[in-house]
């Protein structure tokens, strides 16, 4: 026997020891475990190397720990709501709050998410508008701040945010910052070492154990929030770079949706970093501290629920808010997301929603960041074109934005795209707010954005060549580990 034939060998070992480990070894649906299968078959070398890098499962890990939120009350706040909604006491103060109640309760009960009513909400859809409030804020910050990105860049942008946390190191206020190591794989550790050196504190997500080497490389923290003296909060769909200010001449302008939020939501939000700063950090652990959980100073009337998820956890709950959200819609839904490769839950979801004569409107760019994820979109909201749903081709640059409002009530925005990575595997948090006067607005943002789109019919579609019809099909095939 020559030492070829002893490889071919191994190799078929080692293929049918995966197969038996994706089929029965790890909590996976069908889909994502035919199209490991698929993969370890047609390429089983390549197919063995993939699988190691983003193959493996965290369902059962538990990463995230922080024994002081019992300190912040957060367990007793739901508990009496949960009592409350079910006991049928609840004080439901708007229409919005009352038709979303179901919404609500699934939240408190599957993501510990309380509801909070005192909420102030900024839109921000331009980057330059963000993050010009942005660095207001930070210039304004007296005891912490705390920011978390999955992509921050060395570039303009990025240097001049490093700049403005350094300054406020320098003040005595307490910066750190958090991000993902293969979002911001072009950062160099070189980049944060004068912040470090004047007393601010920088922590890397699942950074790599051995150089060029990440077996956890699928799984990334997409999260993008900023928590300011626990009173001012972050979150959406901004990262850190110059192309987020429409200075990357491939993308053009860059068009994306994110929030800024004052009240008692900031403390989950907060709480959400604290989480994440702990699992990433060797010896700078964030311990409870009443200062970093004040008293909202600016109250609005906006009910908000931070819902986060992970692959770590037991329910996709992102996803289910979404599915929840779509099949309460009795009048419209309007979806914006750079991708679109929703599992068959969601997917039957949206469709059976058209199918009932709910106006659906989907948005998507006109160019991909991703060719496959990209393929794999025009091939989904092909099928519910079929069903009635109006698609909306975004021309005027790259649409990043992660927004759902459903009958100009409930609004949802945050870090969240509508696809299995975003759903399953990555780390996300999004903001799931009750109330008419976001949600038209957030409305009519989308009605301005459809002056600079292109609606895509049925016959164009169906007209396609058979080579994009090809490339939606392999794409297709693989989205599920996409």
């Amino acid at each position: 026997m020559n030492i070829t034939s002893i490889l071919l060998g191994l190799v078929l070992v080692l293929n049918i020891i995966f197969a038996f480990v994706v089929v029965f070894g790890e909590r996976r649906d069908a889909s994502s475990a035919w199209a490991w299968l698929l993969v370890l078959s047609f390429i089983p070398v390549v197919g063995f190397f993939l699988y190691l890098f983003l193959g493996q499962n965290l369902s059962r890990t538990r990463l995230f720990t922080w024994e002081d939120k019992k300190k912040i009350g957060i367990e007793q706040e739901i508990s009496c709501q949960l009592q409350e909604i079910r006991s049928g006491t609840f004080d439901y103060r708007k229409d919005s709050e009352f038709n979303a109640r179901e919404l609500i309760y699934l939240h408190l009960l599957g993501n510990d998410a309380p509801l909070t009513l005192d909420n102030s909400v900024e839109i921000f859809t331009d980057g330059r508008n963000k993050f010009e409030n942005l660095l207001l804020d930070i210039q304004a910050a007296k005891h912490h701040i705390h920011l978390q990105y999955y992509i921050v860049k060395k570039d303009e942008l990025g240097k001049r945010i490093r700049d403005s946390l350094i300054q406020k190191a320098k003040e005595g206020v307490k910066v750190r910052v958090l991000y993902d190591e293969l979002g911001s794989r072009g950062l160099t550790k070189r980049f944060f070492d004068e912040l470090r050196q004047v007393g601010g504190e920088v922590e890397i997500f699942f950074p790599s154990k051995f150089k060029l080497v990440n077996f956890r490389l699928n799984y990334r923290n997409h999260r993008k929030i900023v928590i300011i003296d626990g009173k001012v909060g972050y979150i959406g769909g901004f990262n850190i770079g110059d192309e987020y200010l429409g200075l990357n001449p491939h993308f053009g302008y860059w068009r994306d949706t994110h929030l800024k939020i004052q009240g008692t939501s900031v403390h989950a939000i907060q709480t959400r970093f604290i989480l994440d700063w702990n699992q990433a950090s060797y010896s700078h652990d964030i311990d409870y501290d009443p200062i970093l959980f004040p008293t909202p100073e600016l109250k609005g009337h906006v009910g908000i629920q931070i819902v986060t998820s992970g692959p770590d956890s037991e329910w996709s709950q992102i996803k289910n808010g979404y599915i929840k959200m779509i099949s309460l819609a009795k009048k419209s839904i309007l979806i914006q997301t750079p991708y679109f490769i929703p599992d068959a839950s969601l997917l039957d979801t949206i469709r059976i929603a058209c199918l009932s004569g709910v106006d659906v409107r989907i948005m998507i760019p006109n160019k991909p960041d991703h060719i496959f994820v990209y393929w794999a979109t025009l091939s989904n909201v092909g099928e519910l074109l079929k069903a009635g749903a109006k698609i909306y081709i975004y021309d005027n640059g790259f649409l990043h934005a992660k927004t759902v409002v459903v009958d100009d009530e409930i609004s949802s925005v945050g870090t969240a795209n509508i696809d299995i990575r975003s759903l399953n595997l990555n780390f996300e948090i999004n903001a799931f707010m009750y109330d008419k006067k976001i949600a038209k607005d957030l409305s009519l943002t989308f009605e301005n954005d459809m002056t600079n789109s292109r609606l895509l019919t049925w016959e164009q579609y169906k007209n396609r060549s058979k080579w994009i019809q090809l490339k939606e099909s392999i794409s297709r095939l693989l989205s599920p580990i996409l």
